[in-house]
Order: structure tokens, then C-alpha cells, then sequence
């Protein structure tokens, strides 16, 4: 009947009793299902992480120049990576580092949420914060 009506007799369900097949255009139901799959990948989110580095010592001007640009990351639906760079003998202020994190996760509470407290890696350290609510477009 397949090579009648020029179509390909494809196995649906071989463990069935009897087996279940049908008789479709193979090249035509791959294309549909690449398709579909095509779709579904165009509408998966992608996570972007953006990146913003203080260093222990970073000023009042400067904190509030990051804080906009870390403001306007949150609201666009990307994660945040912040951290304090210390610097050779700068080590020395891990608690003027943290200190410095915990400002910003405090007044980014209305936009994100902590997902990651300061955390000493190397000489990073490193905090991470997320989107409180969805993307806005």
C-alpha cells in the first residue's frame, strides 16, 4: 500500500501486539518534528549574567554610576554577578569588601534577591543576585 501511494511505512510502536505501524511521507515528518523542535528552543529563555567589579575601596560616585547599571541588568531579566577585586596588599579590607556587597544587595532589594552572600574565592569576592519579578518588554 506504502509503495502504491508512494509513501514510506513507518514503525510507530514495534513492542505493540501486533506492531503498529503507518504509512506517512518520512522526509516530510522529519522536517515537521526539526520544526517543532526549532520552535521550542527560539522560545526557551537564555540566562545572561552580567558582570559588575568594585574594588575595596570604591567611592560614593562610583558605587551609585554601578548601582544604575546593576538596577538596569535586574529589570531586563539578567542575573548579576558582583564582586570586589582586591588588588596585591588590598587583601587586607575583606571586610570593607563584604561590607561593600551587602550595601548593594540591599539597595537592589527591590529589583533582585540574593542568591549567593559574599563569598571569599581567591581574591574575588563574589555575590551573586537574581530578578525578583518577570522581564518587562
Amino acid at each position: 500500500m506504502a509503495d502504491e501511494q508512494e509513501l514510506d511505512l513507518v514503525e510507530i510502536s514495534p513492542k505493540a501486539d501486533p506492531p503498529v505501524c503507518k504509512i506517512i511521507d518520512y522526509k516530510k515528518f522529519i522536517y515537521i518534528q526539526k520544526k517543532k523542535e526549532k520552535e521550542l528552543k527560539s522560545k526557551s529563555t537564555k540566562i545572561v549574567v552580567k558582570e559588575i567589579r568594585f574594588g575595596p575601596n570604591t567611592d560614593d560616585h562610583d558605587f551609585n554610576f554601578k548601582l544604575r547599571h546593576a538596577r538596569k541588568f535586574l529589570e531586563d531579566g539578567a542575573k548579576l554577578k558582583a564582586y570586589v577585586f582586591f588588588k596585591g596588599r588590598s587583601i587586607v579590607y575583606k571586610e570593607q569588601g563584604e561590607i561593600l556587597l551587602l550595601r548593594l544587595a540591599q539597595d537592589l532589594e527591590d529589583v533582585g534577591k540574593v542568591d549567593q552572600l559574599p563569598k571569599l574565592e581567591g581574591k574575588r569576592m563574589i555575590m551573586f543576585l537574581s530578578p525578583k519579578g518577570a522581564k518587562k518588554k
